[in-house]
């Protein structure tokens, strides 16, 4: 699943094309892709056709596009293997396209935005925009105090300007549960899934079921430390690729995974001590770890 980099690389890619752009049509292939638009906002075609894209933003792994006019934004999440690709508008099909947005750029003409999605988890919505509860920006790319209301119980990620640190480490050591467990809560934090988490542990030589309520504030301030870190290096690779359902906007895959230091790399060396890398399963999922680097208290 797309995680924060992902995420976040689509949004940055998505800003120069959509800013200030006009939505000339919309095309509806696959319904399921709308199952997240509110059936009281009417129609998804009609209500989108002539507005204008503000600064795309982003809260963990949400994506909206702000409209210029009223209060409303198109509200995006990729789900398992969604995709936003700017295309031009002689560009070959793709048979995975679900939604198909034409715009008209100030700049560069016609446009088109497709909404790929393999698996059909992703969404699109057309989503109410309302005030935050700190006053803060709604997400990370602008300074709009608003986010859509179906991402509003999201907790802010640990690369947004309004991430409150001591809130974070004051949730982080209340919870009973294993620490992985704590990072993948959105209600926490947002945006870390399973890679980054695994990175992020082993970064900060921690055990995936190291107690949450165990850690010296020294160790969760080390840890969110490393997630920021992590975090920042993907963005500089374009987030991780393992096959062709995450791409950037222009379809291009990200190469973090080349950068990997746990997480698929079962039975290969450590990268800081040498011992094999560990997977043992961990809610439906799998956790990866250096069983000497992370070793679990006792």
């Amino acid at each position: 699943m797309p995680e924060l980099p992902e995420v976040e690389v689509v949004r940055a890619g998505l800003a120069p094309a959509l800013i200030g752009s006009v939505v000339q049509a919309v095309e509806v292939f696959d319904r399921r892709a709308l199952k997240r638009h509110p059936a009281e906002r009417g129609g998804f075609e009609n209500a989108l056709r002539g507005v204008s894209f503000a600064t795309p933003q982003r809260r963990g792994k949400f994506l909206w596009l702000p409209l210029l006019e009223g209060e409303d934004a198109l509200l995006a999440h990729l789900g398992m293997s969604g995709q936003m690709l700017l295309r031009t508008g002689d560009a070959p099909e793709d048979r995975f396209v679900r939604v198909r947005i034409w715009l008209e750029n100030p700049e560069h003409g016609e446009l088109r935005l497709d909404f790929a999605d393999q698996r059909l988890f992703g969404s699109l919505a057309l989503d109410r925009l309302v005030p935050t509860h700190d006053g803060l920006s709604g997400g990370f790319g602008a300074a709009d105090a608003r986010v859509p209301s179906q991402a509003a119980h999201i907790a802010r990620d640990p690369l947004d300007p309004g991430f409150d640190d001591e809130v974070f480490l004051a949730a982080l050591t209340k919870r009973k549960s294993a620490v992985k467990r704590v990072l993948l809560d959105q209600g926490v934090v947002s945006g870390i899934g399973n890679i980054y988490a695994d990175e992020a542990l082993w970064a900060a030589q921690l055990h995936p079921e190291h107690p949450a309520t165990e850690l010296s504030r020294e160790q969760g301030t080390r840890l969110l430390e490393e997630v920021r870190t992590v975090f920042r290096k993907a963005l500089r690779e374009g987030g991780t690729s393992f096959d062709a359902q995450y791409v950037n906007v222009n379809g291009e895959a990200g190469y973090f995974a080349h950068s990997l230091n746990s997480y698929g790399r079962t039975g290969e060396p450590c990268n800081r001590c040498g011992t094999a890398i560990k997977r043992i399963p961990f809610a439906g999922r799998s956790s990866h770890f250096c069983p000497r680097c992370q070793r679990l208290a006792r």
